[in-house]
């Protein structure tokens, strides 16, 4: 089959498409032929080495959409449409950034009976199971509650405003950007503010007892004020580190109020007995999306052989919503 390996970290030139040997799956994992697949911040740093140096050939990729090759157990069938993401996919294994791609089972999702395009379904496996274990078992919103959502331009920001709202929640979204107030608007946002680091005091002129709750997209630079402007026994759930660690520039005695929570949600969760993936809502995202009841997040889509411009887009932070890569011969 065909995959982009890297041999070294450095730009995104460094991803070579090499003919590789197809993946066998060992007991617990599904085989999965590729159709599209999402691209990912966590593969971009990875690929530039911010985890530190490539020491053996790798195939990057956490997430992919497709149609089942081999499940020994017969959970799942041949030709099914299945979503996968996480479970050492792309970091202890081979990734998705190839034409096939073995997963674990637990990570393996299906999706029904959709005709939505595979670029569609790849914009939602990583993206929405982070935003679900964040906002459901994490943070346990409930209808009718408010929900910041702080860094919303980037795709699990994205997500988040178009769950929460089919959750029922009211939800407020930041972006540094005045340009992307109709796009967050547009996802279904109640209210945009643009966000100069500091707008606990601007929630709180729109919920004058704060929000009930905060996903925290952005993380250390933006953390501090998070926590003011939720109310008290609210709660902020980190999902993302844009703006870098937060424990390790935060005095959780001097920053944290009283009665608010801090919990990071982390998506290694994701296909673990902790958090099972069988209630995750992807297939019903899927079905909304097909009947365009739900918005799309879908930002860019890229051919398999133009792989490298996407990371470099990536890498520019001028993407607004999920970027895509779509298999050429992908089955409608």
């Amino acid at each position: 089959m065909k995959a982009y390996v890297i041999d070294e970290s450095g730009p995104p030139e460094v991803l070579q498409l090499r003919e590789v040997a197809d993946p066998v799956p060992r007991e617990g994992e599904v085989s999965v032929r590729v159709c599209a697949f999402g691209i990912n911040r966590l593969e971009a740093d990875i690929r530039a080495g911010a985890y530190g140096p490539i020491t053996a050939s790798t195939v990057l990729g956490i997430e992919a959409v497709g149609e089942v090759i081999e499940d020994a157990s017969g959970t799942f069938q041949p030709g099914q449409r299945v979503a996968t993401a996480m479970g050492g996919m792309g970091t202890e294994h081979s990734g998705s950034y190839a034409e096939q791609v073995v997963a674990r089972r637990e990570n393996v999702v299906a999706l029904g009976d959709t005709d939505l395009p595979w670029e569609e379904l790849a914009a939602l496996p990583e993206a929405f199971l982070t935003v679900w274990g964040a906002l459901v078992p994490a943070m346990k919103l409930q209808s009718g509650q408010r929900l910041l959502v702080r860094g919303a331009t980037a795709s699990v920001g994205q997500a988040a405003i178009v769950l929460a709202k089919q959750m029922g929640a009211q939800v407020m979204a930041t972006t540094r950007r005045e340009a992307q107030r109709e796009r967050l608007l547009s996802l279904g946002a109640d209210a945009v503010l643009v966000d100069n680091g500091a707008v606990a005091a601007q929630v709180r002129e729109h919920w004058p007892k704060g929000a009930d709750a905060v996903l925290e997209v952005v993380g250390a630079s933006t953390v501090r004020d998070s926590l003011h402007a939720v109310r008290s026994f609210g709660e902020v759930v980190v999902v993302g580190l844009l703006g870098g660690r937060v424990i390790e520039q935060l005095d959780l005695l001097a920053d944290l109020p009283e009665a608010v929570g801090l919990r990071f949600f982390k998506t290694q969760m994701l296909g673990t007995s902790a958090l099972p993936l069988t209630d995750a809502p992807l297939a019903g995202l899927a079905e909304l999306r097909a009947k365009d009841a739900i918005p799309s997040t879908l930002a860019h889509t890229f051919d398999f052989n133009d792989l490298a411009k996407a990371h470099a887009l990536m890498e520019s932070n001028q993407a607004v919503g999920k970027i895509v890569v779509r298999m050429p011969g992908a089955p409608q």
